[in-house]
């Protein structure tokens, strides 16, 4: 990725990058072209992907995963929508950043859907969010309702009744990011990378905990279509009373959302957490047919 010309570009103009292939700026795939540029905002470098046609699709990314990550949907999606995706903050190919908190992940996406990607979309997209993806897109489209068609939430956005971080599992949860963050390491310098310590993935997780808490809110503020694809075991499958409990804690979020909003369509599909990697056919799908949502 380019940024020798970072210095000098205005916030949020384009910048070409090369990491896909050789020539710069584009890259074809069968009768699709792909576009790669990047975004500065708030002193970090956005890369941006954009390819395919049919029915504007912005896919962002959750805490943990990278617009590599998603390839496999993406390319799915892209034999009939116009797909944008991108990297948050510290994530693949975007730059590090100085703070790494929801509000800045939501700056990250507002800056895309307001930059040339979003600009140059023929029409108001479909705005998917996996995991903390979808919060992000739910927080986007309460405050600018008219700049999305509708919503595709992916495992996320959930108003779970309880928090899933408590003191009793906190060591638990601090032990695998660390994991998480040293498996992470063989990343680096790749399109799958993630550059955020263990401590900062489990302040965020913290502070997702709180915005899920009052994200029933911000439903009410959305007047467009909403459709959720949800992992019936988010927390995997096995017996130990932790993952019980989480996978309860989660449908019963998902009851709770349907009861205030009965207009929002609702998908299970038998899976943990990583259904948009294990379960990208499906999804695609899902999302094709999402109601409200046909081109």
């Amino acid at each position: 990725m380019t940024d020798e010309t970072s210095d000098i570009q205005a916030p949020g103009s384009p910048t070409p990058y090369g990491e896909h292939d050789a020539v710069g700026d584009r890259a074809q795939r069968g009768d699709r072209t792909m576009r790669h540029f990047t975004i500065e905002h708030d002193g970090v470098t956005i890369p941006v992907s954009r390819g395919g046609r049919g029915r504007p699709l912005v896919l962002c990314p959750g805490l943990n995963s990278t617009q590599a990550d998603l390839r496999e949907l993406a390319e799915l999606l892209r034999r009939d929508h116009d797909v944008v995706t991108f990297d948050l903050r510290g994530h693949g190919l975007a730059s590090a950043a100085g703070r790494y908190s929801f509000e800045d992940f939501l700056g990250d996406l507002a800056a895309v859907m307001a930059g040339p990607a979003g600009c140059g979309l023929p029409a108001a997209p479909v705005l998917v969010g996996y995991s903390l993806g979808a919060d992000l897109a739910v927080h986007y489209a309460s405050e600018h309702p008219d700049a999305v068609a509708g919503l595709v939430l992916i495992d996320g956005a959930n108003p779970v009744p309880e928090p899933f971080i408590t003191e009793a599992v906190l060591p638990e949860f601090r032990a695998m990011w660390e994991e998480l963050a040293t498996r992470q390491e063989a990343e680096r310098g790749t399109a799958r990378q993630v550059l955020l310590t263990a401590q900062q993935i489990l302040d965020l997780n913290l502070e997702i905990d709180v915005v899920r808490s009052e994200i029933l809110d911000r439903y009410g503020k959305i007047d467009r279509p909403i459709s959720m694809i949800m992992s019936t075991s988010m927390a995997g499958d096995g017996g130990d009373g932790h993952a019980r409990r989480f996978n309860q804690n989660w449908r019963a979020g998902v009851e709770r959302l349907v009861r205030e909003h009965p207009h929002i369509a609702t998908t299970w599909l038998e899976a943990d957490h990583q259904l948009v990697f294990t379960h990208a056919t499906e999804i695609a799908d899902i999302i094709r047919n999402a109601p409200g949502l046909a081109w």
